[in-house]
């Protein structure tokens, strides 16, 4: 295998990928595509948890900077922002997008102009194609995927998830997806359901995990360090424990393997619903964040990501500008 081509190009080539886009579209029939199990005709027009019919809805897209360095570049991540959201977090950071007050149904477009959107993020020099909360759209993302590779796409594929995931699904993009860029929210479902409305949440994100890590391997990056293959971890830390990090990295360690690239994000501030709810009204201290990284270094977790600490009440990342991160192992490529 070539790292440097992305494989979806051979599974066109093969008509691998035309299979595929006819198994996940089936899906959307009576939609188990995540999860939740809905069970909706999607391609009728139905709606279940996730409020989203047979479109793509897209909030925006643009170059981004404010990725991992791996993923940014000096040139950006050609990042598109689903709308919608198979989770109910109530401290989302893009509720606007994710649990909108109002129907996002005018912001669907044809699975042609979402592929025309690629090519023009490919276009403008973008290092890779990064699908943000992509787990609703996984079969429309493929569709799209096979009319863009006509077009001529072929730069990487990041699928930027929250993990709550299908594995039936997920099977079904292997070798489609070149990076995955999962979330572990959670080591306790009861502070899934109570903030993300996702009783089962830790069984099925661990269980997707470890499925993006036997499809894509370790981290890879090419000569100028971005990455073209592999497996990131983001771990938000939350206030008062309830992330549940030590946990989670404890299982990073010893499941999906300590040289596994991690990045801990300390970016929370409450909003949204949040800051009606007790243990998530403040912003994490930077005590807490730090205890975070000793169970990074007592677990023996040996690559990744921190963030600089922002004792600001309100942060948020800066979309134009690379965010402060400070690379753990720079020689453990």
């Amino acid at each position: 295998m070539n790292y440097n081509t992305p494989n979806y190009l051979s599974l066109i080539s093969s008509g691998e990928l035309h299979n595929r886009v006819a198994s996940l579209d089936n899906l959307l029939e009576d939609c188990t595509l995540c999860p939740r199990n809905c069970h909706v005709n999607r391609k009728a027009g139905e709606i279940g948890f996730c409020r989203s019919g047979y479109l793509p809805i897209v909030s925006s897209y643009c170059a981004h900077y404010g990725e991992e360095p791996v993923l940014s570049g000096n040139r950006g991540s050609g990042t598109i922002f689903f709308g919608n959201c198979n989770l109910r977090c109530i401290f989302c950071q893009n509720h606007q997008i994710s649990q909108p007050e109002k129907s996002l149904r005018d912001k669907e477009m044809s699975f042609e102009r979402l592929a025309d959107i690629m090519i023009e993020l490919q276009i403008k020099g973008c290092h890779n194609i990064n699908l943000v909360s992509p787990s609703h759209f996984a079969a429309q993302i493929v569709k799209v995927l096979e009319i863009a590779v006509k077009k001529g796409l072929k730069i990487p594929l990041i699928y930027n998830t929250n993990s709550y995931e299908s594995l039936y699904t997920l099977k079904l993009l292997d070798g489609i997806i070149d990076i995955y860029l999962p979330d572990i929210k959670y080591s306790d479902n009861n502070n899934s359901f109570d903030y993300s409305t996702a009783e089962d949440y830790v069984r099925h994100s661990r269980a997707a995990i470890l499925e993006m890590k036997s499809q894509v391997g370790n981290l890879m990056v090419d000569d100028n360090d971005i990455a073209i293959r592999g497996l990131i971890i983001r771990h938000l830390v939350l206030p008062n424990g309830l992330a549940g990090s030590k946990e989670s990295l404890r299982f990073i360690s010893s499941e999906v393997g300590r040289e596994t690239f991690l990045s801990v994000m300390s970016q929370y501030f409450p909003t949204h619903k949040a800051k009606e709810n007790i243990l998530l009204s403040n912003p994490l201290t930077e005590a807490e964040y730090e205890r975070v990284i000793d169970y990074f270094n007592m677990f023996g977790l040996e690559n990744g990501w921190i963030q600089e600490y922002s004792s600001r009440d309100y942060y948020c990342p800066d979309f134009e500008k690379n965010e402060p991160f400070e690379k753990v192992s720079p020689e453990s490529y």
